[in-house]
């Protein structure tokens, strides 16, 4: 398959989604795309991208990404390949509700790209992830998560810019007393990293 040209809009840098109505945010989950929910992400319930093509090719992997506790409603998807040295990102897309000045959410693509950047951590990767950009949107990448412009429309996020991509999505908000940080071994691990350099 061709890369697609990514345009994805990275509209908030957060451990959460946030509601645009309410000013509330919502812990987030991402788990593998299963079969029974393709039927909700087609292109006549609004959604751009082929995601049964996606889910069919065994060289990719599918995740959604929802809300704790409401693992029904699909607030975005992300299609990666894992290479030999790094994640590739063949396509992200927020939910049609989460798009334009009427999204309800916002967060999705952000979350979606901190999970790439924890799972190239998690394979040894280092966090290297990697996926290709319209052009238009090269800076917007560059200034929203630190990724580099290696060539053509390639863009590359390496380890200290996927340090703190993940370092963000890695928290997790307490009802009235701030943040604390997950205690998760990774997440441990990666604080130790940063503090370290």
């Amino acid at each position: 398959m061709d890369k697609i040209e990514q345009g994805f809009i990275v509209d908030r840098l957060t451990d959460s989604v946030l509601n645009t109505i309410s000013g509330d945010s919502f812990q987030t989950d991402v788990a593998t795309l299963k079969r029974s929910d393709l039927r909700h992400v087609t292109k006549r319930k609004d959604w751009e991208f082929n995601w049964k093509s996606e889910f069919n090719d065994l060289s990719r992997e599918v995740n959604k990404l929802t809300i704790v506790n409401n693992p029904d409603i699909i607030q975005g998807l992300m299609s990666i390949s894992i290479e030999q040295d790094h994640v590739f990102i063949n396509l992200l897309e927020s939910a049609p509700f989460n798009l334009g000045k009427d999204k309800l959410y916002e967060g999705v693509p952000g979350n979606l790209v901190a999970y790439a950047c924890k799972l190239s951590f998690q394979k040894g990767f280092e966090g290297f992830v990697a996926f290709t950009a319209k052009s238009k949107l090269i800076k917007h990448y560059e200034d929203t998560l630190g990724a580099f412009h290696f060539k053509n429309q390639r863009m590359i996020i390496a380890t200290e810019a996927a340090k703190r991509l993940v370092m963000k999505s890695s928290m997790t908000k307490t009802s009235h007393s701030g943040m604390i940080i997950k205690h998760a071994r990774f997440h441990v691990a990666i604080k130790e990293q940063i503090i370290d350099t």
